[in-house]
């Protein structure tokens, strides 16, 4: 029987624990595995593109599990009545490939990438930031805030949206959290006086949400919008003047905000600075950029951790997802049992 976690039990699980504890936990294995990052298989995501959206399956291994997402990306979805992003994920064992745990990751795909972005600026922003500028309030908003909070203390938020709406959402539901939100009247106005800076926006398309004028020295960015080939957030003059980090290179000069940079452009890979291979910040005034796309060793470390942390509990399913015949080779004998007889 293979263990499932569906989208009812992971809004209870998420609402018994909170969100920030479990950004936290899935920030210690996302550490977990970057630190033994050159042990698994690793590959760019197989994408199928068309003029609505992205389907995409994100598989990785370390040869004792393997993990693999199915996810999707319709910026034009929420117009519709739809999610811009909807996914779930399975946890297989490799030495009989048979799938041991299946999970909605719609939710957990928001929680993971929170996870990531704040794993990253706990290695690369000042210790020292205080205010964080969000450009983007859609889904992925409060989920960033939560995180930057849980991981840097950050309180302090400057949001910027082209959609009122979204705004309003944003302050809904966060206000009453704890935080301090001051709303700008634009992007260049959100980054006024921001150590870090997030942007998020959905538009599939080869965007400048940033102008590298208003890119100050020692803020860290976070960029986790771009995320597929021909969409990009930054303005291609902030990387020349950055230290740029990413997950998996080949992944990331595909369809990050390297994408508009020649092959050689260099970067440093977020593990390589996590085991002190690479250097992170050196300095005060250095502008570091966190140029995120996803990869799949997170979603194997988010998939770990809901595994582990819900075993045995209420909200763990057990579902009949792989056929056990009494003889292994005699696979028709299940079905021939049942035929219709003329």
């Amino acid at each position: 029987m293979t263990s499932f976690v569906d989208v009812r039990n992971m809004v209870g699980w998420v609402a018994s624990t909170g969100p920030e504890r479990i950004i936290a936990g899935i920030m210690e294995y996302l550490e977990q595995d970057f630190a033994r990052w050159e042990s698994f298989d690793k590959t760019p995501r197989v994408a199928s593109h068309t003029p609505f959206g992205v389907i995409e399956l994100m598989p990785t291994s370390d040869h004792e599990s393997y993990a693999f997402k199915y996810v999707n990306g319709h910026p034009s979805n929420p117009a519709h009545g739809y999610q811009t992003v909807t996914a779930f994920g399975v946890l297989a064992d490799v030495h009989n490939g048979y799938p041991t745990f299946l999970a909605e990751m719609t939710v957990l795909t928001a929680l993971r990438t929170a996870a990531t972005s704040a794993f990253a600026a706990k290695l690369l922003a000042r210790p020292d930031s205080r205010v964080m500028a969000m450009i983007g309030t859609g889904s992925q908003a409060e989920f960033q805030a939560l995180a930057f909070r849980s991981a840097l203390g950050i309180t302090s938020l400057r949001v910027f949206d082209v959609d009122p709406d979204a705004i309003a959402k944003f302050v809904r539901n966060m206000l009453p959290l704890g935080f301090e939100i001051e709303v700008a009247g634009s992007a260049a106005e959100a980054l006024d006086g921001a150590d870090i800076v997030t942007t998020c926006t959905a538009d599939k398309a080869r965007a400048t949400v940033v102008s590298d004028e208003w890119v100050r020295p020692g803020m860290h960015l976070n960029a986790i919008g771009g995320d597929c080939p021909g969409k990009t957030e930054l303005d291609p003059a902030i990387l020349d003047r950055a230290s740029v980090f990413v997950e998996y290179t080949p992944q990331t000069r595909i369809e990050g905000e390297i994408q508009a940079k020649a092959p050689d452009f260099p970067v440093t890979e977020l593990w390589e600075t996590l085991t002190g291979r690479a250097a992170g910040r050196t300095g005060a005034d250095q502008i570091t950029l966190f140029d995120s796309v996803g990869f799949a060793i997170e979603d194997f470390s988010a998939l770990r951790y809901v595994r582990d942390q819900v075993a045995g509990t209420n909200f763990e399913q057990r579902i009949d997802l792989v056929a056990d015949p009494e003889d292994p080779k005699d696979l028709f004998g299940i079905v021939g049992a049942f035929s219709p007889v003329s």
